[in-house]
């Protein structure tokens, strides 16, 4: 599964929000993920976002993206969380080991594990997945051209850090596929990068860097040069031509949002 940060077109409600209300809900939802102290809360968001998923997740890939023709929203968010679980479920067991205070549960050798470290574990590795699954969401269902023109025309905020924003988001996926083509060239030509040996693997990993790094100046050139050639400095906040207007579904995404805040910093007290 390529291009994680693409738009997948719909005529949902989600599709259809203020870029700008997309953003704060995502970032409601993260900021209420490390409110909260309780291992519940976390999970209750993860299931809230993957039921927000399923509703957007109905719809085929645009077209001229790098996602597959019959990825939806819902597909992506399962398997970023598959990839995360992975990831997750490691830190737990690192942290839980290594975690000595609080009520004894069992002893492992010299290791005691107690109750209040498997909470945090619990908590610690929840919070991973659940920070990122709602951006996640929110770049699958917003164009980024229309998050910059959000931010530059309702924000105010500068052309020039809204373009640095969205050319980063963009370089991501341009950088994967990049360098899973030097990968695949190095296969081809029998280096073994299938190797159990951690060390050994980055050794053969390192050295791809520089040919990474060649070609993304070069495409970072030629960006530079189109964007020139488009009138870059002689763009403003008023320059772009889509507007953006707030309604009721963008009041009840906000609402939401400080709810979802509010719930979790009341369970707390």
């Amino acid at each position: 599964m390529t291009g994680l940060l693409d738009y997948l077109a719909g005529e949902t409600v989600l599709h259809r929000l203020h870029p700008l209300t997309k953003l704060f809900f995502a970032f409601a939802l993260s900021a209420s993920c490390f409110i909260t102290q309780r291992p519940a809360v976390v999970a209750a968001v993860i299931m809230l976002i993957l039921l927000l998923s399923l509703l957007a997740g109905g719809r085929t890939a645009a077209p001229k993206t790098d996602a597959a023709p019959n990825e939806t929203v819902i597909k992506r968010t399962l398997h970023i969380l598959r990839s995360l679980s992975k990831l997750a479920v490691l830190l737990f067991v690192i942290q839980a080991l290594f975690i000595g205070d609080g009520v004894p549960v069992f002893s492992v050798w010299v290791i005691t594990v107690t109750r209040e470290g498997l909470i945090f574990s619990l908590l610690f590795a929840l919070r991973l997945i659940a920070a990122a699954l709602p951006l996640t969401l929110m770049f699958s269902v917003t164009r980024l051209s229309d998050l910059a023109a959000a931010l530059t025309r309702t924000v105010g905020l500068p052309y020039k850090y809204a373009f640095v924003l969205t050319t980063a988001l963009r370089f991501i996926p341009v950088f994967s596929t990049e360098m899973r083509g030097i990968i695949e060239a190095q296969l081809a030509r029998g280096v073994d990068f299938e190797t159990k040996n951690l060390v050994k693997k980055l050794r053969l990993l390192l050295p791809l860097c520089v040919p990474l790094l060649m070609s993304s100046v070069r495409r970072i050139d030629s960006a530079a040069l189109s964007a020139e050639l488009r009138g870059f400095h002689f763009r403003t906040r008023y320059s772009g031509w889509k507007r953006f207007a707030f309604g009721r579904a963008d009041l009840a995404a906000f609402l939401l949002g400080a709810l979802t805040v509010a719930t979790a910093a009341l369970v707390n007290g």
